[in-house]
């Protein structure tokens, strides 16, 4: 079994609509890099928005199960920006200090795509918030695991039991994807589209492929 060894932190995204198989590729590419993907095993933790803390918990719960009131938008969006202020400064900044690879199931770019593309919010709003919320903190590396909408509302569908967000309509989606293209327009050095529409295994070649050279690249060509 490699044995474990220290790194210096890194803070690796996925990103995208739903049906892009976010959570499973998050799944393969831990155990990718647990068991020595890079050429050594890493300390490498996982973690979601909304969800990420015991806080968090609560809050994925308020945002996305099925109430019998409406969630207004605005307060969608402050739920959010609580989650990401509990996560970043109890579980990310933390595991970032002692060395660690994390891999999370959204950040930033989910707010802005959502809420700023799909519920058409003020994008300067957002950005504000996010600065607060994240206490300078940014990804590392984000890689958005882009989609067809309707390929992926069709295996959120397979899946069975959809939640809040899930069951808004095509247009929704298709303008949160649309968010999704201009983020990574506006931001090409720390956003890495994957093409999602073909099977499991060829998007986690994609991503491993993709963090061979961007790991690397971030540690400054540091030995391992």
């Amino acid at each position: 079994m490699n044995q474990l060894i220290p790194m210096n932190g890194q803070f690796i995204v996925f990103e995208g609509i739903e049906g892009g198989g976010k959570s499973s590729q998050i799944e393969t590419t831990q155990q990718w890099l647990l068991e020595g993907g890079l050429g050594k095993a890493v300390e490498v933790v996982k973690t979601r928005e909304p969800g990420g803390t015991e806080l968090g918990q609560k809050l994925r719960s308020l945002l996305l199960d099925h109430h019998q009131f409406d969630l207004d938008n605005n307060s969608e969006l402050l739920l959010y920006a609580a989650d990401r202020a509990q996560h970043v400064n109890q579980f990310l900044k933390p595991h970032l200090e002692q060395g660690r690879i994390i891999l999370c199931d959204r950040f930033i770019d989910s707010t802005t795509a959502y809420q700023g593309y799909g519920r058409g919010l003020d994008l300067n709003l957002i950005r504000q918030l996010n600065q607060i919320a994240c206490c300078g903190l940014e990804s590392d590396l984000t890689l958005w695991l882009d989609v067809a909408v309707e390929t992926g509302l069709s295996r959120v569908q397979q899946r069975g039991k959809r939640d809040r967000v899930e069951q808004a309509d095509l247009a929704f989606h298709q303008r949160v994807r649309e968010g999704y293209m201009a983020l990574a327009q506006q931001f090409p050095q720390r956003i890495v589209p994957i093409d999602a529409n073909g099977t499991a295994e060829q998007v986690q070649q994609q991503i491993q492929e993709i963090l061979l050279a961007r790991i690397k690249e971030m540690r400054n060509g540091n030995p391992y």
